[in-house]
Parts: C-alpha cells; sequence; structure tokens
C-alpha cells in the first residue's frame, strides 16, 4: 500500500510553521488498529521461531547472555561502593549541565553541548538532533550516559582477558540498542514520517518484518538491501569464464583471458566457505578477479558448495584433500605446468595456511608462492569472535548441526553482524520497520545476505580447533596423519591485513605471518575485512602501508612502515608478475579439461 502523506503545515498567525505535519485522526486511528493486530499475528509467529528459543547464537540466547554479564558487571561496580558512587555523581551533574542547557535553549539562547557524536556517527544526522532541544537533549544524554558506562567498564578493576572481552562485546551491544535513534518518539525523522502518513509506515514496517521472517532461516535476517535488484551471473559475478571441474564440494572456475599474453604460472584462488566466492567479482568495476585477468594472469576460482544434509560428513580434511589439493591438480592438468600460484581470503586462507604447512611437512612442493588476504593462522588475538567458541556453545552448536546435517546460514550471519550492531543492525531496523522503507540496492550487502550452510564435521573442527585452540599456531594440528608444522611453510608469501578488521584483526593476521618460515610481503590496507580487500584502483580510496621492518609486533612493524594513497591491488600485481613466469600465449578455458557450464557455475546459485 503506499503512504499518504500530509500536506506540509501552514505557518501560523505568528508567522512560524511546525516542523511536523497535523494527522489525520481517523486514518491515524485506523492505521494504529491495523499495527496492533499485524504485530501481534508477527509477535505469534516470532514466538514459535528459534530467534525467541534458547540456542547457538539467536536473539535469546544472546539477550539472556548480555543481560548476566551487565548485571554480573554492575555488581562489580556496587562492591566498591564509594567509588560508584563518585561514578553516579559525575554521571549525575552531567546530566544537570543538560537540563540547565536545555533549558536555556528553549529561551532562546547559544549554548555549547556537553556531549557530541563522533565523527562518522550516522545515526544522528538528521537536522533536528541538533536543532531541536528535544531531540538534542536525548542525543546527549545517551552520549552521556554511554560513554559514562565505558569509561567505568575501561577502569573496573580485576577484569582481564576473555572475561574483559565479553564485558565489552556485550556492553556495545546494549549501547548500541538503546541509541534514541532506534525508537519512534525520540527519532525525529521516524516521528515526522510517522505524522506525515498517519503512521502508514509503521504499518508497512510491520509488513517488511513479516516478509524478513518468511524469508529468513533458523534466525531472522534484517534485509539490508533490495535483493531484487540483483541476480547472480546476470549483474554480479559477471567475469566470463567457464567451470573445468567439479567434485561433492566445488566447483573449479577458470576465466576466460582478456590479454594477448598470459603469465606462465597460473592463479588459483580458494575463498571462504563460509561466504560465497562473488564477493571477488561484484559488478565488473570492484571485480578483484576481472582486474587480475586484465593484468595477464590466468585465473581460477573455487566456487564452494552450500552444503546440506548429504555432505554432514565431509571434514575439513576433505575441504584440503577434495578442495584445494583438487583444484590444485586441475589447474595443473589445465595448463600443463608443474607449480602455480595460489590464494587464500579469510577462511580460505587458514585452509590454505593448513595445506601449505601439510605439504611441507611431507616434502611435497606443489606451490610456487602463495598471498593470504585478510588470514588468520595464529588466532591468540581473534577478537570477539573468539566468544562464541567457547566448549559449551560448540556444544549447543554441535548437538544443533548433528540433528540436522547442517548449520543454517542465519546463525553466522547474526554473528558477524553483532560484531559491528550500529552499523550492521539498527540502521535497518529504523529504516525498514520504524520509517517503513525497503533499503536501498547495493551489491555488497545482497552478497553479504546470500549466505552458505555449513557442513557439520568440518564446521566444528574449524572453530574447535583453530579459535578454541588455536592448535596450528602451536604446532599441535594434525591432519590426514600428518602432525603440522606451519614454520616449514618457506615458499614466498604475500600477507594481506585490513587495518579495521572486525573478523580477522590485523593484529592477529601479523601474528600469524611470524609463524611463516619463508619471505612474507606483509601489507596493511585500510578500512575493513570486505571494503580493505575490494578496493578498486580507480576509486583511489583508503590507503595501505608497505616495507615495515621486521618487529614482533604490528605496531611496531606500523612505525616504520610506508603509508601510500588508493588500492593496494597494483602492488600485489606487481609482486604477483615478479613470480609468475614468462608471458605465453593466452589459455582458453577448458582446453584440456573440457567445460561443464558458464562462469560463475550453479553452486553458487544454491540459496539457503
Amino acid at each position: 500500500m503506499t503512504k499518504t502523506r500530509q500536506e506540509p503545515p501552514k505557518a501560523g498567525p505568528d508567522g512560524q510553521q511546525s516542523p511536523y505535519p497535523a494527522v489525520n485522526a481517523e486514518e491515524l486511528s485506523r492505521n494504529l488498529l491495523r499495527l496492533f493486530e499485524q504485530g501481534g499475528h508477527v509477535l505469534a509467529e516470532f514466538i514459535e521461531r528459534d530467534d525467541a528459543k534458547m540456542g547457538p547464537y539467536s536473539a535469546a540466547s544472546e539477550m539472556t547472555e548480555a543481560t548476566t554479564t551487565m548485571t554480573e558487571l554492575t555488581q562489580q561496580w556496587m562492591s566498591d561502593p564509594a567509588n560508584f558512587a563518585q561514578a553516579q555523581s559525575k554521571l549525575l551533574q552531567s546530566y544537570a549541565q543538560l537540563w540547565n542547557n536545555t533549558v536555556m535553549r528553549m529561551f532562546g539562547e547559544t549554548v555549547k553541548p556537553v556531549a557530541e557524536p563522533d565523527p562518522g556517527d550516522n545515526r544522528f544526522k538528521h537536522p533536528e538532533w541538533s536543532q531541536n532541544p528535544y531531540f538534542d537533549f536525548w542525543k546527549q544524554a545517551y552520549l552521556l550516559t554511554a560513554r559514562w558506562a565505558d569509561d567505568m567498564l575501561l577502569n573496573t578493576e580485576g577484569l582481564e582477558g576473555k572475561d574483559r572481552q565479553r564485558a565489552e562485546f556485550y556492553m556495545r551491544q546494549v549501547t548500541s540498542a538503546l541509541s534514541p535513534s532506534n525508537f519512534p518518539l525520540t527519532n525525529p525523522e521516524v516521528l515526522h514520517e510517522t505524522l506525515a502518513t498517519n503512521a502508514e509506515n509503521l504499518v508497512q514496517g510491520m509488513t517488511l518484518l513479516a516478509e524478513d521472517m518468511k524469508k529468513s532461516g533458523d534466525l531472522l535476517k534484517i534485509s539490508q538491501t533490495d535483493a531484487t535488484a540483483f541476480e547472480v551471473g546476470r549483474n554480479l559475478a559477471t567475469t566470463p569464464g567457464k567451470v573445468v571441474y567439479q567434485n561433492d564440494i566445488l566447483q573449479l572456475i577458470q576465466y576466460t583471458p582478456t590479454t594477448d599474453q598470459v603469465r606462465e604460472i597460473p592463479l588459483l584462488i580458494a575463498p571462504p566457505w563460509i561466504n560465497k566466492f562473488y564477493v571477488l567479482d561484484l559488478t565488473p568495476a570492484k571485480s578483484l578477479i576481472k582486474y587480475l585477468v586484465d593484468q595477464g594472469f590466468t585465473v581460477f576460482v573455487i566456487s564452494w558448495v552450500n552444503p546440506d544434509a548429504t555432505l554432514a560428513h565431509k571434514s575439513f580434511e576433505d575441504y584440503m584433500q577434495e578442495g584445494i589439493l583438487s583444484a590444485t591438480d586441475a589447474v595443473k592438468r589445465e595448463t600443463g605446468v608443474d607449480k602455480i600460484n595460489v590464494t587464500g581470503y579469510c577462511v580460505g586462507g587458514t585452509l590454505l595456511a593448513t595445506t601449505l604447512s601439510y605439504l611441507a611437512t611431507r616434502g611435497e612442493d606443489l606451490f610456487n608462492s602463495a598471498s593470504f588476504l585478510t588470514t588468520q593462522i595464529d588466532f591468540t588475538f581473534a577478537g570477539d569472535l573468539l566468544l562464541f567458541t567457547d566448549e559449551e556453545q560448540l556444544e549447543s552448536l554441535n548437538e544443533l548441526m548433528t540433528e540436522r546435517g547442517y548449520l543454517d546460514g542465519s546463525r553466522m550471519a547474526n554473528v558477524f553482524n553483532m560484531l559491528r550492531p550500529r552499523d550492521l543492525i539498527w540502521p535497518y531496523i529504523v529504516n525498514n520497520y520504524l520509517l517503513g522503507k525497503k533499503p536501498f540496492p547495493f551489491d555488497l550487502l545482497f552478497w553479504n545476505q546470500d549466505s552458505t550452510r555449513m557442513a557439520p564435521v568440518n564446521h566444528n573442527f574449524y572453530l574447535r580447533e583453530f579459535y578454541n585452540e588455536n592448535r596450528l599456531a602451536k604446532g599441535q594440528l594434525s591432519v590426514a596423519g600428518t602432525r603440522l608444522d606451519v614454520g616449514k611453510v618457506k615458499i614466498p608469501v604475500f600477507e594481506l591485513a585490513a587495518k579495521e578488521d572486525h573478523i580477522a584483526p590485523a593484529k592477529s593476521v601479523y601474528a600469524g605471518s611470524l609463524l611463516l618460515g619463508g619471505d612474507v610481503e606483509f601489507v596493511l590496507s585500510g578500512s575493513g575485512h570486505i571494503a580493505g580487500v575490494i578496493n578498486p584502483p580507480d576509486k583511489m580510496k583508503y590507503q595501505y602501508w608497505t616495507d615495515g621492518k621486521h618487529a614482533d609486533t604490528l605496531d611496531g612493524w606500523l612505525k616504520t612502515a610506508k603509508e601510500h594513497p588508493g588500492s593496494w591491488w597494483p602492488y600485489w600485481s606487481e609482486w604477483l608478475h615478479e613470480r609468475s613466469g614468462d608471458w605465453t600465449v593466452p589459455r582458453e578455458p577448458g582446453e584440456t579439461l573440457g567445460a561443464i557450464e558458464d562462469a560463475p557455475g550453479s553452486y553458487v546459485k544454491a540459496k539457503t
């Protein structure tokens, strides 16, 4: 239904115009009744969903954990009554100053804010957050409280290690949720839209929530983009190529050359199986794959299967043997070379590091060089994801996966969104469910929502052996009957970390690079886990750092590193060219193995 907007209000006798339109009482009442009725149905359905039940990474579980953590933290604060009273007094003084300022503003005086949003905080960009004393009061009161709580947590003694990390994580969830921008009566944009449409926006928002619930898997996936605007193979993942090999867990894509000559040594890319490969091949302007092809490389990419219960038995070893090693063999047979270059991204990089350690320990030599993009080898500093891999959660997760034969992609998507709730959860709740607007089309967010399932045996091994036990870094991991030593990996390595990465923190990536036994070219890019990697040269966004002197920590490396503007892609391309042999004639996909189907293949199109 199209919203009926009210005409802008006319100026009154005093010449002043209210920023809010007058409502149509009859239409407002009708819409509120529709809202209550529809809301009742949605709530009843939500209660029956897994979101409202205790289970791995569900909303109910995380709310319970947040409540428990905050309760324990408050009790710890109150155990020192004197300090707690002093801290409360400072907060109350800030409130009093804010109230005095608000009263002065209401009488027309100009006063300096007590608290202002951080640069880049888009929650309070609407003009009325600053111009209207009412909304400005709520904004500043929230900022004062949130910063007070953060300071209290920072100065809490006796809170160390994982306990502090857990408290900081759930404090971030709570303060993000309690922002006045998330509530209709304290968000000027929502309030204006509600009055302008006589609450039709809230009815529309409830409809969008119901639609999201129907489209979601185990857990609610809030729509982050207009999914109808994109289709894999039509306007995403369109770089020409062929599927030249496939087995139960992968399709191998070879891309069509675009240059008169290509480098002799081909490049195989192993993306993460937690997401789909086409993050590396979004639109042509953003495609890292197209960029590499245009630089004269013969590029192969693994497209992992979206596993169902029939593949529940597939293990981490299978992903190594039937994944990277089978793909490597196929690339060598297709191109007729003895060695290839290989790249791993995120989880695909961790699998690659394991594979390289396995080969090095056995004395096998298949690769000429390796590149790792935002990849963790040492998980000591793995960030907030460590909070989701304790023994109790892993047992609960394993029980769920064993029962179903897979892990629904919505569970891991929920975890990743919780790492940045202010950016990946609440803006879409406000836009979709309060403003009643469909989200804007955005290719990267379409990919982000196109999640995959996980095979239980493989996923459990990955979380337990790497995140929980960190066995590869400790030299304690055995795969296929072989005890692995990552220090035996001697081939040249290009290692990329992203400065603001919440999934593979740069500190963690750097620590892992120190374990490798050969020459490592470490590069740090600006931005985060995705934007730090998908950064085309023509955009001139962000920056990257190179040539830091060897140091025990990332901070030490950065002290001597050189900063460069723009994309790291050309720098990596030059590094690859030096390790890719001579020029040779272009290779058409499937000249030896034959072509199974056009890129991007069928595996990537399987929905969860």
